[in-house]
């Protein structure tokens, strides 16, 4: 791209400033390093073309430039958004809690039902470290201070050298990340991974949780001022990081304590902050102004605990509330074990005190102050809690039943050994169940197997952490539950290690346990296994303690893996259709958590769509989500982005929970139903066609990078649960992963033409015209279409023939290549036949700018990598240890991650 110099003391007025700002530092950057490189980036040379000494600062100057294009477009959105409600106002910016809310009031929603929605509202972004953030911490902090350089530099008329001196302080950061490298020297430790997690926390949202709610308060006096509602703290984080053990050895008994450690620093250590700016700025004076005489009780009581009562007077004479505040202070610094005072007993005692506070502002006429200084904190400790997040607990259902099959054996050795298929094993558990048996304390653990003692301190951690109610443990999720059974052996592990709260079987278990439905199996037999679930009395009774709420987790990435994009999509929304009326015929209310990822194979559609699509009725208020890999870092990096993140997720699901249930593009049809099976029954056909293919697995692990990948150190998880060679046992993030990176993409449209045109070819013009139909009037149908549509685009079979080049058999590639072109082509075309001659520019004209401007750089990346691949392959086959080739791949698999904006 041409170089076009920014006017000096000019702000960065639009996108394509502050590109070609970018732009022009990174080739001085990189001229003043490697000559040859510029070239690169100025378009006159192509990376595939490049002697082999060269590739490697090549493909780090290509992808450092994609990830200033990144930052680029994030911060172009953010003023998008502010000019949007500049010229007009906060309802024009689309999906924004201003907007909804306008709609609802605009469609005659009564106060009282915004109320009810807003009293039932639980919103859960659930952090994971999934093996798909290819950036490195200190990548992502420079980019952050990118950020927010070019944000200073755009606020106001700066004079020639302020603004000289600021693009310098930016030249710099650019010339910090060409230095620092963005490939990882090690596998990062799961210790890592959880400070990566805390990182966003502290950086963008603890502070921005307030100002959601803020937001939402602004929106509800705009569109009901007549009415005085009430905004409750409904954010509820979580996080997998430091107690997702599903295949991953490295997640242990003792890094899960480690995890629930560090998660309560976090949060003391942000409070502690907090209370600090609160003791500097509460220069309340007794002698100005006339403090109530009840608030002499509360200090009295508050230096007491501090202790250091005569010290925090002497410093503060005649200043009660900040008496009180540094009181508060010292409280907070004894949970972190200094100093002598009473630390808190939990969080609500710290909220007391707050409430303390905030009222007495009130009465002495401070109620901007209370507003603006103590209510952000106060709707911290209610979202956060002393926990920050918590902590989901997540294992494999083989696992918990091996152990539990160990533990009959070693309790009743006399007894016939059982495992979770022999006939007896359901009523082993059930009966146990019910006469509330516990492990005997004594019991000598040294004679269990390493997996089952592992699991035993597990549950010794859970129970642990879950006696002062402090919500840090959050769900136990039980991945690939297949049965009751797999449910009621995390229930008997539980009871066995003491989280019943009666020991003769009578109470509850303390412990949320969530069944999660991956493959399409498992989905289309959720339901029943729900029902029968739902049959036992101390499921029952523990539901009733958690809220009468039955959480169920569905998994998106394998049963994608398992049956194809649509055949996924539509199993997943019958499955909570029928999970929603069975929680109504039970009067237990059922709540999804959905296990997305960032492509829009893993169920990455654009948030604010994705959520209206969901089938009208099976949000009611609740729905927890997962945030995986590098989209937690790219929608949290940055406050301004964290914020519209967070408001467009909660102002999704509020208005889903209030209008889904008279909204007509959600009402169930019988004939788009009906439809809906059809393709479903010949897309899956057409997928496991493909992946049963003779030579299929050969072509996948020879066609792509996804051997390589573990070579790529992205993730504490290895990408296969237990270490078999087989798809099956792939995890669906490599398997999507590894799609992507040969530009193939199938897993977000194969199947999808070939039932098209089958439904088309048996109903004729009739079939034509219902499909049409139903791309205008089903939302669901509409966003499969648009995301097919967009994934076609992006995919690129020309480059996929390059990668359909390295299989070893010929024959093989060329056949497994041709079934998927032609399935492509097909899809193209029927694609076209449902959504008109509707250009695709038009349709999503800044999707197509942003991947168009990155496809030359892409396609001469991919080239490079077809060719780093065979060296990489001869070079393992013939024992060579040179670095270079591996480390050049491994370069041009990140770079490709940062084009396509995700990586599984």
């Amino acid at each position: 791209m041409p170089i076009v110099a920014v006017e000096d003391g000019k702000p960065l007025a639009s996108r394509n400033d502050v590109r070609e700002l970018l732009f022009e530092l990174l080739v001085s950057v990189v001229r003043a390093r490697e000559p040859e490189i510029a070239e690169v980036l100025l378009g006159r040379a192509s990376l595939d073309t490049l002697p082999g000494e060269l590739r490697i600062p090549a493909l780090q100057a290509t992808g450092i430039w994609f990830q200033l294009i990144a930052i680029s477009n994030e911060l172009q959105a953010m003023r998008t958004r502010r000019e949007t409600e500049q010229s007009g106002n906060p309802d024009d910016v689309v999906g924004s809690f201003s907007n909804v809310v306008g709609e609802i009031a605009a469609e005659g929603y009564s106060a009282e039902a915004v109320q009810e929605a807003l009293d039932g509202l639980c919103v859960g972004p659930t952090m994971t470290a999934h093996p798909t953030e290819a950036k490195r911490v200190t990548v992502l902090q420079i980019h952050r201070r990118i950020y927010r350089k070019l944000t200073e530099i755009g606020q106001q008329r700066w004079a020639p050298r302020e603004h000289d001196l600021l693009v310098c302080d930016l030249k710099s950061e650019i010339e910090l990340l060409w230095m620092t490298g963005e490939l990882r020297l090690e596998r990062p430790s799961v210790e890592r991974e959880i400070a990566w997690g805390l990182h966003f926390f502290r950086e963008v949202l603890f502070e921005t949780t307030p100002q959601l709610y803020d937001l939402v308060e602004g929106a509800l006096k705009r569109h009901f001022p007549d009415y005085a509602l009430t905004v409750p703290s409904f954010m509820r984080f979580a996080s997998w990081i430091g107690g997702d053990r599903d295949g991953n050895p490295n997640v242990t008994a003792q890094t899960t304590a480690y995890a629930l450690a560090e998660n309560r620093h976090a949060a003391i250590k942000w409070y502690l902050g907090q209370v600090r700016r609160l003791t500097t700025m509460l220069s309340v004076s007794a002698n100005v102004v006339d403090i109530p005489d009840e608030f002499a009780p509360a200090l009295a009581g508050i230096l007491r605990a501090s202790g250091c009562a005569e010290a925090i007077a002497h410093r503060n004479v005649d200043e009660p509330l900040r008496q009180f505040t540094a009181a508060m202070l010292r409280r907070l610094e004894a949970m972190l074990g200094k100093g002598s005072g009473v630390p808190y007993p939990n969080a609500e005692a710290f909220r007391t005190d707050l409430e303390c506070l905030s009222d007495t502002l009130l009465k002495i006429g401070g109620k901007v102050v209370a507003q603006r200084l103590v209510r952000p904190l106060l709707q911290q400790i209610e979202s956060f809690g002393f926990c920050t997040v918590a902590l989901d607990i997540r294992q494999n259902s083989t696992v918990v039943n091996r152990a539990l099959a160990e533990l009959f054996t070693v309790i009743d050795p006399k007894a016939e050994p059982v495992t979770a298929v022999s006939p007896r094993w359901s009523g082993r558990i059930r009966d146990a169940i019910r006469r509330g048996d516990q492990l005997d304390p004594g019991l000598d653990r040294t004679r269990l197997s390493e997996e089952t003692r592992e699991l035993l301190a597990l549950f010794d951690v859970i129970r642990e952490a879950s006696a002062d109610k402090s919500c840090a443990v959050g769900a136990f999720i039980l991945s690939m539950t297949q049965s009751v059974d797999d449910i009621l052996a995390v229930y008997l592990l539980a009871q066995f290690c003491g989280l019943a709260t009666a020991p003769d079987g009578s109470g509850t278990i303390n412990l949320r346990i969530v069944p999660l439905f991956e493959t399409i199996a498992d989905l289309r037999a959720a339901p029943a296994i729900i029902d029968q679930l739902l049959g036992i009395s101390v499921v029952r009774r523990s539901i009733r303690d958690f809220g009468n709420r039955q959480e169920i987790m569905l998994g998106y990435s394998d049963s994608n893996k398992d049956g194809g994009f649509l055949a996924a999509n539509w199993e997943l929304s019958k499955a909570q259709k029928q999970l929603t009326k069975l929680g109504k015929k039970n009067k237990i209310r059922i709540s999804f958590f959905h296990g997305r990822g960032g492509s829009v194979s893993r169920g990455g559609a654009p948030t604010g769509r994705a959520i209206a699509a969901q089938p009208a009725g099976t949000i009611d208020g609740s729905m927890r989500v997962t945030e995986q890999g590098e989209v937690v870092s790219s929608k949290f990096a940055n406050r301004g982005t964290g914020l519209h993140q967070l408001e467009i997720l909660a102002a999704s699901v509020f208005a889903h929970s209030v209008k889904s249930p008279n909204e007509a593009e959600l009402k169930d049809v019988p004939e788009f139903e009906e439809a809906l099976e059809a393709l479903t029954g010949m897309s899956l056909a057409s997928y496991v066609s493909l992946i049963n293919e003779p030579g299929f697995i050969d072509y996948f692990n020879q066609a792509s990078p996804v051997e390589e990948l573990s070579l790529l150190k992205i993730g504490s998880r290895p990408a296969r649960r237990f270490g078999a060679r087989d798809i099956s046992d792939l995890r669906a993030i490599p398997w999507v992963f590894a799609w992507s990176q040969n530009r193939h993409l199938l897993t977000g449209w194969y199947g999808i033409g070939s039932a098209i045109n089958s439904f088309i070819a048996v109903r004729g013009e009739a079939g034509r015209d219902l499909l049409r139909q139903m791309f205008e009037r089903s939302r669901f149908f509409r966003l499969i279409i648009d995301e097919v549509d967009k994934t076609l685009y992006q995919a690129d079979l020309e480059v996929g023939r390059l990668y359909s080049g390295l299989v070893v058999e010929r024959e093989t590639g060329r056949r497994i290549f041709g079934k998927i072109e032609a399935e492509y082509e097909l899809t193209s075309r029927m694609v076209r036949e449902i959504v008109g001659n509707t250009d695709f520019s038009t349709r999503f004209p800044a999707f197509k700018r942003n991947f168009d401007r990155l496809r030359p750089e892409m396609d001469s990346i991919h080239a490079l990598q077809v060719k780093l691949l065979r060296e990489v392959r001869d070079q393992a086959a013939n024992a060579s240890a040179s670095r270079r080739p591996i480390n050049a791949l491994l370069l041009s698999i990140n770079c490709i991650s940062s084009g396509l904006g995700w990586t599984g």
